[in-house]
């Protein structure tokens, strides 16, 4: 009734397959944890910026101004200005290429912002999928860990001949710190995809009405030199 039953007695005391998955799932949990604070990190700057890219674009400035500087932009601007950066660029090539219908200059721009709207929700998107993997496999991996160390604890108990329960105990217990550790990996990891799948999705929903917005101003502006937002 004395024996030692802290959490790293029984770890130590379990059999080398236990203490194998114990370590993976323990690696995996400090991977889950890097990846969504990074996450996290990143989905604030990225609002930060658009957000500021919006007002700035909302503030009366004209389209070439706005161009310049999301040029200058290029490396520290968020996604929005990016992709308003791809749409101006498309838009005047094909101005600077003598096209003259003003339909072909605006699908031009649209599918421009389009495909760099792809590219950006790509990036946005890194990761996601690595959480949804230790969401769904840790917990299965965990009891990989717990069935092999039970199996083990009572294959040791058949040489016994009077078997109590202080004799089962520690062998089912280590045993089942391997589900327990899997769900401590599995848990945060689908909170946090969740979390992040419904924030990306916001932020993917907000760029494209800006791409819709954005379509609408150079609808108005086509034909028109220099190119302005009125």
């Amino acid at each position: 009734m004395n024996q030692d039953m802290s959490i790293v007695h029984l770890l130590l005391n379990a059999s080398w397959v236990v203490q194998a998955v114990v370590f993976l799932l323990m690696l995996v949990s400090v991977m889950s944890w890097s990846a969504i604070f990074r996450k996290v990190m990143a989905l604030k700057k990225i609002k930060k910026l658009n957000e500021a890219f919006e007002s700035e674009f909302l503030s009366g400035k004209t389209l070439n101004e706005l161009f310049v500087a999301a040029r200058q932009n290029a490396k520290t601007g968020g996604p929005m200005e990016r992709i308003f950066a791809s749409g101006m660029r498309e838009y005047h090539k094909l101005r600077e290429g003598r096209v003259t219908d003003g339909s072909v200059q605006l699908d031009g721009a649209r599918r421009a912002m389009r495909v760099s709207l792809q590219k950006e929700m790509d990036e946005i998107e890194s990761n996601l999928s690595m959480l949804a993997s230790v969401g769904s496999v840790s917990p299965y991996v965990g009891l990989f860990g717990t069935v092999w160390g039970i199996m083990h604890a009572f294959t040791g108990l058949a040489a016994l001949q009077q078997v109590t329960l202080a004799k089962v105990a520690p062998g089912i217990a280590e045993a089942l710190v391997a589900t327990a550790i899997g769900l401590f990996a599995a848990i945060p990891a689908v909170l946090a995809y969740n979390r992040f799948s419904y924030d990306i999705e916001r932020v993917a929903n907000r760029m494209e009405t800006f791409i819709e917005e954005f379509s609408n101003v150079l609808q108005r502006s086509v034909g028109a030199a220099p190119v302005t937002k009125r």
